[in-house]
């Protein structure tokens, strides 16, 4: 797909729309989950792992990834190019919202408005409560279990702790989820980059926009069940791409 066609589309709309997933992130050495070489791809038992009924039951498990997150700590990722034109989209006025179904915070140290972000997924920069709900940055808790805290409960209330994110078996924050849901509808080009397209319901954002009326761009390595209706369908690498998009768009 030409990018000077999809640059036409977005120079054009009063509201442009975007949707991230893990394939945004993989140039910044963060695996995605389903791809060839994704996470739960190589390792099945990963993705068991990332369900609420394990946190809350398997107290050794729970144990296990906890060192594991404390002893990978030192490795921050970066953004990636991808990322940084999407920022630059902002900058730019052409992009209203960011959907990101990633966890790691990389569209905000990228530059992104964190009031145009909506992390349908959450965060693993922060941890919650699963009792009373307190938030704390998780370097602080990682740095218990580095201390020897191998399993910390909430300083507040002593109830469990995970990270911000949503596991299997959680429910999305509903908040978060309809302002996705009302920027889809909003929305006049809606770019779904780096996602598979099949985990609900955040899947459910392309076919909102596609009702509104907008344009559906999709990027993504693998093909989605969104291709045959998507308006263009482009191949290109996004840390390439989105640059060369943004480039466009400039003054």
């Amino acid at each position: 797909m030409d990018v000077d066609e999809v640059a036409g589309w977005i120079r054009t709309a009063r509201r442009v729309v975007a949707l991230t997933g893990a394939g945004v992130s993989t140039a910044s050495g963060i695996p995605d989950y389903r791809g060839p070489q994704g996470v739960w791809t190589r390792d099945p038992a990963a993705e068991r792992r990332s369900s609420i009924d394990v946190w809350l039951t398997e107290p050794d498990t729970r144990r296990d990834l906890w060192r594991q997150r404390a002893a990978d700590a030192h490795l921050r990722p970066r953004p990636n190019e991808a990322h940084v034109a999407l920022a630059d989209l902002e900058r730019l006025g052409h992009l209203d919202v960011l959907v990101t179904q990633n966890t790691d915070g990389l569209h905000q140290d990228a530059g992104s408005d964190p009031a145009r972000v909506v992390e349908v997924h959450g965060t693993n920069r922060f941890t919650r409560c699963l009792e009373c709900g307190d938030r704390r940055p998780m370097p602080d808790v990682l740095a218990r279990v580095a201390a020897g805290d191998d399993d910390p409960h909430c300083e507040r209330c002593g109830g469990l702790l995970k990270a911000a994110t949503v596991s299997f078996g959680q429910s999305l924050d509903p908040g978060q989820l309809q302002r996705a849901h009302e920027a889809a509808i909003g929305c006049e080009v809606f770019l779904a980059l780096g996602t598979s397209l099949t985990v609900h319901p955040v899947a459910l954002l392309p076919r909102t926009a596609l009702e509104a009326g907008a344009r559906l761009v999709i990027a993504n390595a693998e093909p989605t069940p969104y291709d045959r209706v998507a308006d263009a369908v482009v191949a290109d690498d996004l840390v390439d791409w989105l640059p060369a998009l943004a480039d466009r768009l400039r003054p």
